[in-house]
């Protein structure tokens, strides 16, 4: 198994949070980073590219997100939603499904990245579910990581069935050649 340093992994400007399923903690895991680099002395932010199951215009995920950004980062005052979430989707499924197989627009995601990246030292990106949820019909979960030249964080769970989740999506970052580190949230949900 590959290891990668710890340096390697906190140090990175982009770290990418992903999980083995959804629900397992991601933004729990996102909002306690945050704090974390914040108290070290970094300016810090935080994107979510996509959130599905968005209803009018209430962004669940991305809402608690940028309140803890704008707390910790005076230069995220004046952020918006749309620039915390730069892709909603209504139904609360897969983006590539939630988006009735549209292509994801990757300019606008790059265009969030830039603008926020201006206002912090190590920007977190909350993935949505798991590695190989897609995204469109050419896009995984995964293949964001790749694409965002991310170090990655996998959230697992500490219920029956989370070594063979852990082992499985270390496995598929280790083949893509993405350095990671794992976190348990053993937190009740």
């Amino acid at each position: 198994m590959e290891d990668y340093s710890k340096e390697e992994i906190i140090m990175a400007k982009r770290i990418f949070i992903t999980a083995t399923n959804t629900d397992i903690g991601k933004t729990y895991t996102t909002k306690l980073l945050l704090r974390e680099f914040a108290n070290a002395g970094n300016r810090v932010g935080v994107i979510k590219p996509i959130e599905t199951g968005v209803k009018d215009g209430y962004a669940p995920d991305g809402f608690e997100l940028m309140a803890c950004a704008k707390e910790l980062n005076s230069e995220f005052l004046d952020i918006k939603i749309e620039d915390i979430v730069p892709i909603t989707y209504e139904l609360g499924a897969a983006p590539f499904v939630a988006s009735d197989n549209k292509r994801v627009d990757f300019k606008k995601l790059d265009d969030a990245i830039k603008k926020l990246e201006k206002l912090c030292d190590i920007l977190i990106i909350e993935g949505a579910g798991g590695l190989y949820v897609p995204v469109d019909g050419n896009t995984m979960m995964i293949d964001l990581i790749k694409y965002f030249n991310a170090s990655t964080l996998l959230v697992t769970h500490c219920s029956l069935g989370c070594i063979n989740d852990t082992l499985l999506s270390s496995k598929a970052l280790l083949d893509k050649k993405i350095p990671h580190a794992i976190a348990f949230n053993c937190r009740e949900a």
